[in-house]
């Protein structure tokens, strides 16, 4: 089983941002990370992407409140970073604390700035089949991934296992704009196991540590691992339990070091677009 290692893919798209960053004469954009709280997980994304934007050659700022702000204080907050004419791009990390009404926000948002594609405009178009919108970063890393190791996807029948607005949805309609046959599986999905068996592209985003073993992986499939969750033993892991499909998959995405790594890249790339919208 090959495995597709992310830094090679984000290499890719590091050439391009060069490319993009050259073409804005000097223009550096700025993306700026909003936090509430110290979620872990958050705050090791944050890092991942403050460090992939500084080595990108990008301008990055963090703006994090505490866990128990009020809805009023973290709107008038976020309003105030949304008119900020030097911040280019913004991502917020979710899920944000229950008394912020998350729904509130992502109308908020403005859609040039929306760079993980969570405002409702940008929904619509990646829904719609708009490329001018922003799609969820991690959602485009998964087609990133694929189209960087010459793994065709016109055709090919796709199964992701997650519905999610995050990645299983919006994935699904890039997958269908590459003219995948796609298939979105999820806890109610009768015989689960034999639906993600006759996948050749098989994406997990389940949110559950191993959870899809050699059982649910057809000879010579594509198994794309978008999980990121901590094992039993506190080490970080996939959906997808690596050594029992070794000698089923014929490639694979490692956790971590595979699509976690390509998110970052993305979310660069676009920071650059949003800049680039702008000065055009």
């Amino acid at each position: 089983m090959e495995l597709l290692k992310g830094a090679e893919v984000s290499a890719k798209i590091k050439e391009q941002a060069a490319r993009m960053l050259e073409k804005l004469g000097g223009n550096v954009p700025k993306l700026a990370i909003v936090r509430v709280g110290e979620r872990p997980d958050d705050m090791s994304y944050e890092r991942g992407a403050i460090k992939k934007m500084e080595g990108f050659g990008l301008r990055v700022q963090s703006y994090v409140f505490p866990a128990d702000i009020s809805d009023q204080d973290f709107k008038e907050a976020f309003r105030n970073i949304n008119q900020d004419e030097d911040v280019t791009g913004i991502l917020l990390l979710r899920p944000l604390p229950k008394q912020i009404c998350e729904a509130d926000i992502e109308r908020m948002i403005d859609p040039a700035k929306d760079l993980d594609g969570i405002s409702p405009s940008n929904i619509a178009k990646v829904f719609a089949g708009d490329g001018t919108g922003f799609a969820p970063c991690t959602a485009e890393a998964v087609i990133e991934v694929l189209k960087a190791n010459g793994i065709a996807i016109s055709g090919k029948r796709v199964t992701i296992v997650g519905r999610s607005m995050v990645v299983g949805r919006p994935l699904s309609m890039l997958m269908l704009k590459e003219n995948a046959t796609v298939t979105i599986c999820h806890t109610r999905t009768a015989d689960l196991e034999g639906t993600c068996r006759s996948a050749e592209i098989l994406v997990a985003a389940a949110g559950r540590a191993k959870m899809l073993d050699k059982r649910y992986v057809g000879q010579g499939a594509v198994v794309i691992d978008v999980g990121i969750n901590v094992d039993e033993n506190g080490k970080l892991c996939g959906d997808v339990d690596m050594d029992s499909i070794s000698g089923a998959a014929s490639m694979a995405t490692p956790v971590p070091g595979g699509v976690g790594a390509v998110t970052t890249a993305v979310l660069a790339k676009h920071l650059l677009l949003a800049a680039g919208q702008k000065s055009g």
